[in-house]
């Protein structure tokens, strides 16, 4: 229950290795490393899949929690309300979502998006666990930043149930990345605001969410995400990437796209990045050293593509 509030084909520049060849341990893998432990927890208890709250940060109309769940395909969905504005980022795992607005596969970097009083579901119908990153806002505070935001209308909600891990929403997923693993100085209020903010914008320009993909292709994706997660710096092209999933590469690629909304080469580089910037934020490590760690081989196109993804050098975004 994430509603819980208070209550080679043109990788050019990166550096591919194996799975089993890749040094270093990445962010990503180290944050979710606390939905496997909560996972051995949950089979050595022999209890029921939940999902646990850790409050981050709060403040007058808004709330952040980090949030890990132990669900798995043993589990049934069932139906929940969301009793706040809900936007979750996915940091670790994958799992399905249906409301309302739609429905589809939440995988790392993705946001969850939530009206209040709307029912939705959540399964794990392809994979034990995740982890979020909540943020839930009081009905008035958050009409209030959609009407400034330049909503109108009745409705100033979300029109989708989720948005892909997309190029204006990278610098706030990286640092609330920073902020689960104890990154200091995160101003978790200013995040809260802009989040909501850019949330509203993006969603306005996001089609509704595709349904009726079959559960095999959606399973299929699910286990290359989960393993690109596992290790964003390892050398997979795209032919290895459909080869895991069982597809020509024509087909995965159409997939893929289709069911996390970004190609495989996209969500390979966004998931890098995201490494690369929390790493930042939370470690003192060389720049030129965290672009290696992360996997990639040139220092300059690391630096290109990290402003393209954040705006600003490596740098300045450890400093701001």
């Amino acid at each position: 229950m994430r509603d819980v509030a208070p209550r080679p084909i043109g990788y050019v520049g990166l550096s591919w290795q194996t799975l089993s060849d890749a040094a270093g341990e990445p962010v990503l893998a180290r944050i979710a490393a606390e939905v496997e432990h909560a996972l051995t927890r949950r089979r050595q208890d022999g209890t029921a899949g939940r999902t646990t709250p850790r409050m981050i940060a709060r403040g007058n109309g808004w709330t952040v929690a980090d949030v890990v769940c132990t669900c798995g395909p043993q589990d049934r969905p069932f139906e929940e309300r969301h009793t706040h504005y809900t936007i979750a980022m996915v940091v670790a795992g994958s799992f399905q979502y249906r409301s309302a607005l739609g429905d589809g596969l939440m995988t790392s970097g993705a946001l969850m998006l939530g009206n209040q009083e709307q029912c939705f579901e959540c399964g794990h119908q392809h994979g034990e666990g995740d982890r979020c990153v909540s943020f839930w806002y009081a009905p008035d505070y958050f009409e209030r930043l959609a009407a400034d935001a330049g909503a109108r209308g009745r409705r100033l909600g979300f029109k989708v149930s989720r948005l892909p891990p997309l190029r204006p929403l990278a610098p706030l997923v990286a640092r609330a990345t920073a902020g689960v693993l104890g990154a200091d100085g995160i101003p978790w209020e200013e995040l809260a605001v802009r989040l909501a903010t850019s949330a509203l914008r993006s969603s306005a320009g996001v089609s509704s969410n595709p349904s009726g993909v079959p559960s095999n292709a959606e399973a299929r994706v699910t286990r290359v995400a989960r393993a690109i997660d596992r290790r964003p710096d390892a050398m997979l092209s795209l032919e290895r990437l459909a080869r895991e999933a069982g597809l020509s590469p024509y087909h995965f690629l159409r997939t893929f796209e289709r069911v996390t909304g970004i190609t495989p080469y996209q969500y390979v580089l966004r998931s890098r990045l995201r490494d690369a910037a929390a790493r930042l934020l939370a470690e003192s490590g060389k720049v030129v050293d965290v672009a290696f760690d992360c996997g990639f081989s040139d220092v300059s196109n690391f630096n290109r593509a990290f402003r393209s993804e954040f705006g600003v050098s490596p740098r300045i975004f450890r400093r701001t």
